[in-house]
């Protein structure tokens, strides 16, 4: 009689339908969710593509990068790690470096530098980042502490003077310095420089449009051997400075290349951020 029990219950186990897909995948909290969504969200990745499409479409090479503080979503471009002529954006590294060295005491800034220093980032003033570079130790003194605030692609040419004007650098490295900027305790000063600059540095990042409160640091000239133009531009967009942007063109073209460069970077923030953003 066991014996006949048990080969019923072994012929009746047989039988049964085995569990389908849904049966194996376990309790609903188990199971895989719809993709996340995308942090750019769906308007800002199609402008993404738009900007980048343009940049693709004009002279020359350029690097972007675009990051929002908020999520945390990047998107670099092919060229984002190239190496180009920095200009005068390490000018917004030099602010840093001395306004944390007055920090840790180890220098004092007068009323003299501290004008210096304004006209560095408001106007580009070569002449002022002339001598707050030679006063305060050139490259011995900055050219050390720039990685430590995110430049750690930066090179200085064997062909030119190591000073500031003669840096090589990338998109990928003006990112890290103003998320650097935006991080640290003078975040509120130097954002209120670079939301003010003078005309001369109303483009690039400043495409943005008014409505997006943008802040920036350019840099411009014709460092290529060939004299051809690099046009750059570092900064900021969005309530709470939330996107920065950092855009690094070199032109490849010679007369006329500022122009060139400074109209395709000022359309690349124009087409990332023009109306995205409403008063």
């Amino acid at each position: 009689m066991g014996k006949l029990l048990l080969t019923a219950l072994l012929a009746a186990f047989a039988l049964a339908p085995s569990p389908g897909p849904a049966d194996r995948s376990g309790s609903a909290a188990d199971r895989p969710g719809p993709a996340a969504a995308d942090p750019f969200g769906a308007d800002l990745r199609a402008r993404i593509g738009r900007a980048q499409a343009y940049a693709d479409s004009r002279p020359g090479v350029t690097g972007i990068v675009l990051r929002d503080r908020s999520t945390g979503a990047v998107y670099r471009s092919p060229a984002a790690g190239t190496l180009i002529w920095a200009c005068s954006t390490p000018k917004l590294a030099m602010a840093v470096d001395l306004l944390e060295r007055e920090d840790a005491k180890a220098v004092t800034l007068t009323a003299e530098d501290r004008d210096l220093l304004h006209r560095m980032l408001h106007s580009s003033d070569d002449d002022a980042a002339h001598a707050l570079w030679t006063r305060f130790g050139g490259e011995a003194e900055f050219g050390r502490r720039f990685p430590a605030y995110g430049m750690t692609d930066m090179r200085f040419s064997d062909r030119h003077p190591h000073h500031w004007g003669w840096i090589r650098t990338t998109a990928n490295d003006l990112d890290r310095l103003i998320g650097y900027v935006l991080a640290g305790r003078h975040r509120d000063h130097l954002a209120g420089e670079l939301r003010t600059v003078d005309p001369n540095q109303q483009w690039g990042v400043w495409g943005a449009g008014a409505a997006a409160r943008p802040g920036n640091k350019n840099g411009w000239s014709d460092d290529n051997d060939d004299g051809s133009w690099i046009m750059n531009s570092v900064g900021f967009a969005g309530p709470g400075e939330r996107y920065t942007l950092a855009l690094m063109n070199d032109t490849r073209v010679v007369s006329g290349g500022d122009a060139v460069g400074r109209e395709t970077t000022t359309k690349i923030a124009e087409i990332l951020f023009g109306g995205y953003f409403h008063t």
